[in-house]
């Protein structure tokens, strides 16, 4: 697991991150309205319709599947190049390997504090990614995380399908610059 990072650390992760990554976290702190952590019924999607493109919910399960995608919006899916929804997180990562990516949601429910990842990676297929990530824990009991909100910034999107809405939403294209 990773080691515990400081209070002051993880505020500088999330000052240095995309607007939008600021934006998802002060509202995740507004819902919280002074306790630990929100719960999944306090985040209204309609207040945050923008971001639902970006926006993914992972169940946090007492079985050997341990976390698993319960909502995953039209842009990680597409950026993924299919939809990961009702598997687990070891079998349908988006890192170089499950170890990697399931370090950062044992941190979450482990420690029941936000992370915010701000590092290139590889993705499964080699591509280099560049994102802001939060992740986010959420819990009905104020103690015991029982899901992670994950919302990401993308520095460079790189779809994996060819036919999705989410497309429509990037109107200048590498190809697009070719006169």
């Amino acid at each position: 697991m990773l080691e515990r990072l400081s209070p002051e650390e993880t505020e500088a992760r999330i000052a240095a991150s995309h607007p939008d990554i600021r934006a998802m976290v002060d509202y995740w702190r507004q819902k919280a309205a002074g306790r630990r952590m929100p719960r999944r019924s306090d985040i209204e999607p309609g207040e945050i319709k923008a971001f639902l493109p970006r926006f993914t919910l992972v169940d946090v399960v007492a079985d050997p599947r341990r976390f698993v995608y319960r909502l995953v919006g039209t842009e990680e899916v597409a950026s993924r190049g299919s939809d990961p929804t009702g598997r687990s997180v070891a079998e349908a990562f988006f890192a170089s390997s499950a170890e990697e990516s399931l370090k950062y949601y044992e941190y979450v429910a482990h420690y029941g504090e936000p992370y915010c990842f701000r590092d290139d990676y590889y993705a499964p297929d080699g591509a280099l990614e560049k994102q802001d990530v939060i992740f986010l824990p959420l819990s009905d009991d104020g103690e015991q995380v029982n899901m992670i909100l994950l919302f990401y910034y993308d520095h460079k999107f790189q779809p994996r399908v060819e036919d999705s809405s989410v497309l429509l939403r990037y109107h200048a294209w590498p190809d697009d610059n070719k006169e």
